[in-house]
């Protein structure tokens, strides 16, 4: 699919952001065809150098987060910096999303005023406009306090920032559905997006907040095991821990019969006046049943293990790192990536929108130099003269 057949072809999203969530929702928009301008600050916002970094020095998170835009780099502390932002969103699509906080001039109220019909995206750390991150809002919902071995006495925090990720996507989510109210009838959208809302909500509809309030109960810690399934680590012979899981009875009947424990776990049925074939009692026992497996784990190699779990119905997949994961045919050999060669970065295989349209993922572009675009930018889209420019870059209004 070409991007003039992408479905958010012709359109146009001003991005002021940094970090996650705001650059996740440009990029998402961008790969589904739209035209994504992200303003800096001249210099870079605060992401720019973000760890890790290319050999040379270019942040690999700041160009993995904004594939396929243009960049533009403003003043935005100088009234004429904000007035050339202002107009690149009223003249152009009239279509923002932005995280930067504090930031009167670029809020709803004064676009509206000069484009009724504006789609204003302010992302939030809390409801209530108080500043919070991923980190800080993850610790303040209740997920490190379930995470982790059943021994762990404090908060383990994971590493995937989940709210970023949740949050980005439903902004990309509400630009779409008020495009398409606006088009429908004419009307702009004023929308804020809270990361400690995104946080609480999936909470909630994940049963986390309901249990506490309806059942008087709090959520244990399991380690490596699935809350209400059975679900287990195991490690085989040679050292390779796989993750196994039997979410319905043929799974678990499967995972039997390969583990060759079936009069054992029809004594422990028996002894216990359990119902294995019932998912309650397979997780109430799961310590005792995985004692059982874990036997014929240890007894194979990996390869065995890979074999003959691959012939049932068991799910299953060994332990891999980010660098096995890189160099294995789920990347390699995926059409969810191609290669792709960024400045400063090298070439490697980058992933493009996860969604297929009609069997096709959209691909990545490269991410642009800082501020690469700024000229060209304003000479598109506002019609600058190169002299116009050439004012600006002299008062630093602009860099290029």
């Amino acid at each position: 699919m070409t991007g003039a057949e992408l479905p958010l072809a012709g359109l146009t999203v001003l991005e002021v952001s940094s970090f996650v969530a705001a650059p996740l929702c440009g990029m998402t928009l961008g790969q589904l065809g739209a035209q994504v301008i992200r303003v800096d600050p001249i210099g870079g916002a605060s992401d720019v150098g973000r760890w890790p970094l290319a050999p040379g020095g270019t942040s690999i998170y700041w160009t993995g987060l904004n594939k396929g835009k243009r960049s533009v780099t403003i003043d935005l502390r100088s009234p004429a910096g904000q007035e050339l932002v202002q107009r690149l969103i009223v003249e152009g699509d009239g279509i923002v999303v932005t995280n930067a906080a504090g930031l009167t001039w670029l809020g709803h109220g004064p676009l509206a005023a000069r484009r009724p019909d504006v789609i204003h995206v302010q992302l939030l750390g809390r409801g209530d406009g108080s500043t919070g991150v991923d980190y800080t809002v993850n610790a303040g919902v209740g997920f490190p306090l379930v995470t982790g071995p059943a021994t762990q006495a404090g908060p383990i925090n994971h590493v995937l920032p989940a709210w970023d990720v949740c949050c980005g996507l439903y902004a990309a989510l509400a630009v779409v559905t008020a495009v398409r109210r606006r088009d429908r009838c004419g009307a702009g959208a004023r929308i804020s997006l809270a990361l400690e809302d995104v946080a609480l909500a999936i909470a909630g509809n994940l049963g986390l907040l309901t249990e506490p309030q309806v059942t008087g109960t709090q959520r244990e810690r399991l380690g490596n095991a699935i809350y209400g399934q059975y679900g287990q680590d195991f490690t085989s012979r040679d050292g390779v821990t796989f993750m196994v899981v039997a979410l319905t009875g043929r799974h678990f009947r499967d995972l039997v019969a390969v583990t060759g424990t079936g009069d054992a776990v029809s004594a422990l049925a028996g002894a216990l006046r359990a119902d294995f074939g019932a998912e309650g009692d397979r997780y109430r026992y799961r310590e005792v049943l995985s004692g059982l497996f874990a036997t014929w784990f240890a007894d194979h190699t990996a390869d065995e293990i890979a074999a003959a779990l691959a012939g049932t119905t068991v799910l299953f997949e060994r332990y891999r790192s980010f660098a096995q994961a890189a160099a294995g045919p789920q990347v390699t050999a995926n059409p969810l990536f191609t290669r792709l060669r960024q400045p400063g970065v090298g070439e490697y295989y980058a992933p493009g929108l996860p969604a297929a349209f009609d069997g096709a993922h959209p691909a990545s572009a490269p991410a642009p130099d800082l501020g690469g675009d700024t000229a060209e930018v304003l000479e598109q889209c506002l019609g600058l003269t190169p002299a116009d420019i050439e004012r600006l870059a002299d008062t630093k209004t602009i860099d290029r």
